[in-house]
């Protein structure tokens, strides 16, 4: 591969060699002000439905204060989940992967401070997190 550089490539070359023009610093710019963006995670296996819910409660209203972007809300695919053994409980809402979004989203305090829940992952079988954008602090 053997390609010859043209007069007016060399000509061009030379004129930006000897131009006293100075180049802006694209990589100041980007290093001057990053955007910051916070991820926390929060695990709640083990909890019952009422400790999550208001574990949850707690942990969005903390992270909404200290500027968190967003919330990996770890449930466990509730395949071990006691309540698949009593036949009088629902299969899908008494397992925290559930249940939790839906608790968040019926409460009005908490949806003010979230953008959105990523609802796909919660009806996806085969996850057991989902996540949380939430809005930022005025």
């Amino acid at each position: 591969m053997n390609k010859k550089i043209s007069d007016k490539d060399k000509q061009d070359w030379q004129d930006f060699l000897n131009s006293t023009d100075k180049l802006e610093n694209k990589d100041q710019k980007i290093s001057s002000s990053p955007k910051r963006y916070i991820e926390k995670s929060i695990d709640l296996h083990g909890y019952t439905l009422e400790e999550a819910n208001q574990k949850m409660t707690s942990y969005i209203e903390e992270c909404f204060i200290n500027g968190v972007n967003k919330i990996n809300v770890i449930t466990g695919k509730g395949l071990r989940s006691k309540n698949l053994n009593d036949p009088y409980q629902s299969n899908d809402l008494s397992i925290l992967k559930h249940s939790v979004p839906n608790f968040i989203k019926g409460s009005d305090h908490l949806m003010s401070k979230i953008i959105s829940i990523d609802f796909e992952a919660v009806e996806n079988p085969s996850v057991g997190n989902f996540d949380i954008y939430l809005r930022k602090k005025k």
